[in-house]
């Protein structure tokens, strides 16, 4: 068979050769249509069949062939032949043969009967068809058995979508397709292509499945962890099928297969939303995002423009992101929002204010800040700059430009910093309870004074979000590991993008000024687990002292410099419920504003003469939980 082929693809048959040989086969079938209707069927006597077959024959034959060649039958490859091809081989043997009926009306000729026309419109397309689908079949199997690296793999659903992935693979190849695996009882023990149903139990009992193919979109989130438990213990991998959004928009085909989505890591349902109820509080205003090409900024980018804002201004310093920020947001952008990209630093006072006086910005979300440990730790200057004068240059500008409301992004690594990073942010977040206060303050005073409300959302880790775990482990696993982590016992709360600017927007509804707003992440996850986790059903397995044989190591590189084992969200007070579930507020101590302010300039006059050992005294200073400064 590899011989055949091999001539059949050669130059000294080329294509020319390959469609002599179609038309020949094609001639072939004409014939044995006829004489299987004539003298099998035997629809005729005997006698006026002679006569008939000297003229029908070669009629048929040097009418029909140029008819195939003209109406495009030799243009589709055989290997990806399917049930349009009957129904075009039936409509071109139907007005071919009405075609000659025709003619031989015209010309008097002995002529079969209505029945015989008939018989051979089906025996001719009955065969036609029957060669083609064959001729594929032994292609596509020539092809699977040729794959020595085929994996053996089982398909969760069998619905729409299993199904066609199961033609898509069965077309490339690359797979060995042993069963459909199911949750509906009626289903079990019948076939689709031949291909057994199976329940879930039937997964539990086997050792050559290779791979799981997720193909039930309706499949509920429970249901796929108890797949993705399952797939882990056996060490199988698992792949699902893009979006329904991705497939339905073209921007993905059915077997464009991807890893399990980072939401299924969690271990637990993802928290369902509905940010629809705080519409009315950014329908038609201005809304600003500062680090909006940050991910958690493009993330909130992206929420917000679903709510219809008037203006979406999106601050940020870095070009390349502010650009894939506005591209990916124009096609969602409704028509009454424009979208406002502004190139340029949240530090920048003159361009903040400028640009909030011009879009009369409503509320400003402060996303902007540099968050990787090691690099601020390495940095602590640059970091301390960028993170503590944006958020004091942020509040100012909104004072003095009556904005609405002003919420900090913060993360629990300010709770009892370990690290300049963390440090940083514990001191934005007394930044904007003081400027809180004050405004509280002007307010009690004069009853006219148009409040800023500042407030500030404090969460964990953020799973995919730029210097996560995940993204990290996923190339390391890709590379063949090895996989590294700071220390085994090393724990971390999680919350996708998603959830965590969804819970953002909805505490920006709920702020009284001086708010920290505490997001419920659930419960923490060892990120040692997390790894084995992601190298098991990466159909991998985890090398140890147990397992010497395994494909990928976990290695231990010692806590970096200001890194904690765990990480808290309070520091001194106590959460108290919102009208929320998961969302918890508290009100933690701050600095007396006046203080605060003159220790602020005290730093920056520091900073702008790099006298690192001041700004950081400083820094001890307003951040006495932080006590790394010597």
């Amino acid at each position: 068979m590899k011989k055949i082929r091999k001539l059949l693809h050669s130059k000294k048959i080329g294509k020319k050769g390959r469609l002599f040989i179609l038309i020949f086969l094609d001639a072939i079938l004409i014939i044995s249509s006829v004489l299987i209707v004539f003298f099998v069927l035997q629809n005729e006597s005997i006698y006026p069949l002679i006569y008939i077959s000297k003229w029908l024959i070669p009629s048929l034959i040097f009418l029909g062939l140029p008819f195939y060649l003209f109406s495009n039958q030799y243009q589709s490859l055989t290997r990806y032949v399917g049930a349009k091809s009957f129904y075009a081989l039936a409509s071109r043997n139907g007005i071919l043969l009405i075609l000659i009926a025709f003619i031989s009306e015209i010309l008097g000729l002995p002529r079969p009967s209505k029945s015989s026309w008939i018989l051979i419109w089906i025996t001719l397309s009955l065969l036609s068809t029957l060669f083609r689908f064959a001729a594929r079949d032994l292609l596509i199997n020539f092809d699977n058995a040729n794959l020595q690296n085929s994996k053996r793999v089982a398909i969760y659903g069998s619905g729409s979508a299993a199904v066609q992935l199961v033609a898509a693979l069965k077309v490339s190849g690359r797979n060995k397709i042993v069963c459909f695996i199911e949750d509906i009882p009626a289903l079990w023990g019948r076939t689709i292509w031949d291909i057994p149903i199976k329940s879930e139990k039937f997964l539990e009992g086997i050792s050559n499945i290779e791979q799981i193919l997720l193909a039930k979109p309706s499949m509920s989130q429970s249901k796929r962890r108890s797949i993705i438990k399952l797939a882990k213990n056996k060490n199988i991998s698992v792949m699902q099928i893009p979006s329904l959004d991705d497939l339905t928009t073209g921007k993905a085909k059915i077997d464009s297969l991807e890893p399990i989505s980072i939401e299924d890591l969690l271990g637990r349902d993802s928290i369902k939303i509905d940010i629809s109820t705080i519409k009315p509080n950014i329908q038609n205003k201005s809304i600003c995002v500062t680090g909006g090409g940050g991910s958690i900024g493009f993330e909130l980018c992206n929420q917000i423009i679903s709510l219809n804002p008037k203006y979406l201004i999106i601050i940020d310093n870095n070009e390349p992101s502010l650009y894939q920020t506005n591209q990916e947001l124009k096609n969602k952008v409704p028509k009454d929002t424009t979208i406002v990209p502004v190139l340029g630093s949240a530090k920048n006072y003159l361009l903040l204010k400028e640009t909030f006086e011009t879009y009369k910005v409503n509320i400003i979300f402060h996303a902007a800040a540099y968050k990787h440990v090691p690099i601020v730790e390495n940095n602590p200057m640059t970091g301390i700059e960028n993170n503590v004068f944006a958020t004091k240059t942020v509040c100012e500008a909104a004072v003095n430009t009556n904005i609405e409301q002003v919420i900090l992004i913060s993360t629990d690594k300010a709770v009892r910093p370990e690290n300049i990073m963390g440090a940083s942010k514990r001191l934005s977040e007394l930044i904007i309870q003081g400027y809180a206060e004050e405004e509280k303050k002007k307010s009690s005073n004069d009853r006219y004074y148009p409040m800023t409300l500042f407030s500030m959302v404090r969460f964990g880790n953020v799973l995919a979000s730029s210097g996560s775990v995940v993204p990290l482990f996923k190339k390391q696993i890709l590379n063949g590991g090895p996989v590294t982590l700071t220390h085994k016992d090393i724990v971390r709360y999680f919350m996708t993008i998603s959830e965590a600017t969804q819970l953002v927007l909805i505490s920006s509804s709920m702020a009284q000024g001086g708010d920290v707003f505490l997001l419920d992440m659930g419960e923490p996850v060892k990120i040692i687990l997390l790894a084995e986790q992601m190298i098991k059903l990466s159909g991998l397995k985890v090398k140890n002292n147990s397992n010497p044989n395994g494909d990928i190591e976990i290695i231990e590189t010692g806590l970096r410099p200001g890194e904690k084992l765990f990480e808290e969200l309070l520091i001194n007070a106590e959460a108290k419920k919102t009208n929320h579930p998961l969302i918890f507020r508290a009100v933690e101590n701050s600095w007396p504003f006046k203080e605060l302010i003159n220790e602020l300039k005290f730093m920056k006059k520091n900073l702008d003469i790099n006298e690192k050992s001041k700004v950081l005294m400083s820094l001890s200073k307003l951040v006495p939980e932080w006590n790394k400064f010597s």
